[in-house]
């Protein structure tokens, strides 16, 4: 039998302290294939790790402006080419009467979008991850914080890469298997 392959290590961190030290050292350390999973958003996390801002609300500006304009659009369009219809001595093109429907319909298309695009660009659902068989991950929803470090990466040697994780403070160091 062959020995079974690497995914990559798991280290534990006992405080957003710890972890937030920990994901710059490996980010200077030159690092690309990692992450930091934490139980709740640690401030100045993402600007540890050299991440770069998210597209996600650019995304739901293009989609809120593009689901604001077809709203009004379609009104218009509606009250005065479709089915034009004088209703109280009002004119076809009565804005305070758009305002209610192009509103939500702004709103509506910014909220789904959001939604959707989180889960993408997140790459969701992901019904299983190699760190889900560790015991010691089943912390993470409650009060642990881990840094991934996949094997894929060009700088990853098994031993280097668990030194520095524990010389960061990680309290366990574990392997991952596919």
């Amino acid at each position: 039998m062959s020995a079974p392959r690497l995914w990559g290590v798991l280290a534990q961190y006992e405080n957003p302290y710890t972890i937030t030290r920990a994901c710059e050292q490996v980010r200077d350390a030159g690092y690309s294939e990692w992450d930091a999973c934490v139980p709740f958003p640690v401030h100045g996390l993402d600007r540890a790790m050299g991440l770069k801002p998210s597209k996600l609300p650019w995304i739901v500006l293009a989609v809120g402006i593009a689901g604001s304009s077809f709203a009004l659009f379609f009104e218009a369009w509606a009250m005065g080419t479709a089915y034009p219809m004088v209703v109280g001595g009002k004119p076809l093109f009565s804005l305070p009467a758009f305002v209610p429907v192009w509103y939500e319909m702004t709103v509506l298309s910014s909220c789904v979008t959001a939604f959707l695009a989180n889960w993408i660009l997140n790459g969701l659902p992901r019904p299983h991850h190699p760190a889900f068989a560790s015991k010691a991950f089943e912390r993470v929803t409650d009060d642990k914080f881990f840094i991934m470090v996949e094997a894929s990466d060009p700088k990853f040697d098994l031993e280097k890469t668990k030194a520095l994780l524990t010389f960061a403070g990680a309290t366990l160091v574990e392997e991952l298997e596919p």
